[in-house]
């Protein structure tokens, strides 16, 4: 019995798109520019046919590599970590998420901080996770008001110093606002409990309590389709919370892209017949958004490493997929999401080195998955595994 790995590199997008303009993203190119301005070696992407996708300084083309290439297009409004997912899943959104550019409306703070029982909230605007705690951390503990925050993606953000607010108090605000909030025209994407620890000038975000409370995705998706087939299914990293935690057999959080790959590596000593989804975040949270290129490029070093190591416990009828769900280019100005096109690779039976094109939609791979579980395709995509 063969299994699916669909491993997602978060953030790492290959080119503007053609709608890049509209979101202010003209000139993006996540993956090229972190190559040249690092010039970083990927010796193992570079067999795998990374550089058959677009032209890279240090990663070459070869003639000879180990996986089908090419990139997708993203057909869902936005740029957000649930909808590139979502669309990943099969799901195409008719109409992107809200955003609140110019932070969120009074109705919104006002019954927040009615429910919080504070005099109102902080900052509520966009803003850098690193840089509104610092900016506003110290009335934050004078206050008790929370911080809340949005960016470009659709997120509702709400941190808290685990002094003023418990974490069980925090994941409660979280709850209502997810629920009885952002909801209709408001439904974001994501409501984030973002806690933070520390002392004045020196505060510093508990990512390890950080908690996501998400949509529940519509179906048909490539979860709900495989679980009615009997086909189990696995998340690794934040897949569960993007997903409202629903479609899952069994999940694993993970707190790095290290701990993420040595997940990897466990399960696939375990599972038969499965579907495993992997998210590797650190190019995204740590380095993406940072405007860090040098360490957007050890991230992608760090899986470099790692592809000798999964590519040895694939079986011979296994499929996987290494792909993303947006860019972050760390050498743009804007610390947010791009809208690219993003990378793929694909490694299965006769696919060694074949172009696989632009593709329309990341709903390719949900259509490459049921093409795998030998299940009738629901979705708009259409499966890559057949590439003559």
């Amino acid at each position: 019995m063969s299994n699916f790995y669909l491993i997602i590199i978060d953030g790492l997008g290959c080119g503007h798109q053609e709608d890049a303009a509209d979101y202010g993203d003209l000139g993006s190119n996540t993956l090229g520019h972190v190559i040249a301005e690092t010039k970083v070696g990927l010796p193992n992407f570079t067999r795998l046919g990374l550089g058959n996708i677009i032209p890279l300084d240090t990663v070459p083309p070869v003639h000879d590599g180990l996986c089908g290439f090419g990139k997708m297009r993203e057909v869902s409004g936005g740029k957000d970590s649930t909808t590139g997912h979502w669309e990943i899943a099969g799901i195409q959104l008719p109409s992107p998420f809200p955003t609140y550019p110019k932070g969120f409306p009074a109705e919104i703070t006002e019954a927040f901080a009615a429910h919080t029982g504070t005099a109102g909230v902080l900052a509520n605007k966009p803003y850098s996770g690193t840089d509104v705690i610092r900016d506003y951390g110290d009335e934050h503990l004078q206050s008790g008001k929370p911080i809340v925050y949005t960016s470009a993606d659709s997120v509702f953000q709400v941190a808290t110093h685990t002094d003023i607010v418990p974490l069980e108090k925090l994941y409660d605000w979280c709850t209502f606002a997810r629920d009885e909030l952002m909801t209709g025209a408001h439904s974001v994407g994501r409501v984030i409990a973002r806690p933070f620890a520390g002392q004045p000038g020196a505060y510093f975000r508990l990512t390890d309590h950080r908690k996501d409370f998400s949509l529940v995705a519509p179906e048909p998706n490539i979860m709900s389709e495989l679980q009615r087939a009997g086909i189990k299914t696995y998340s690794i990293g934040k897949i569960v919370d993007l997903f409202g935690g629903v479609g899952f057999t069994q999940y694993r959080k993970t707190n790095s892209n290290a701990e993420g790959i040595s997940q990897l590596l466990s399960i696939m000593h375990a599972v038969e017949n499965s579907f495993v989804f992997v998210n590797l975040i650190d190019t995204d949270q740590l380095f993406g958004h940072r405007n860090d290129p040098a360490g957007f490029a050890g991230s992608l070093e760090e899986f470099d490493r790692a592809i000798p190591a999964i590519f040895g416990n694939l079986r011979e009828d296994d499929v996987l997929v290494i792909t993303a769900d947006h860019g972050n280019d760390p050498t743009m100005a804007s610390t947010d999401h791009s809208r690219e096109f993003v990378p793929l690779l694909v490694y299965g039976k006769s696919l060694a080195g074949k172009t696989l094109g632009t593709r329309e939609s990341f709903t390719d791979v949900a259509a490459a998955v049921m093409d795998w579980a030998d299940l009738q395709n629901p979705f708009k995509g259409q499966s890559f595994l057949n590439t003559p």
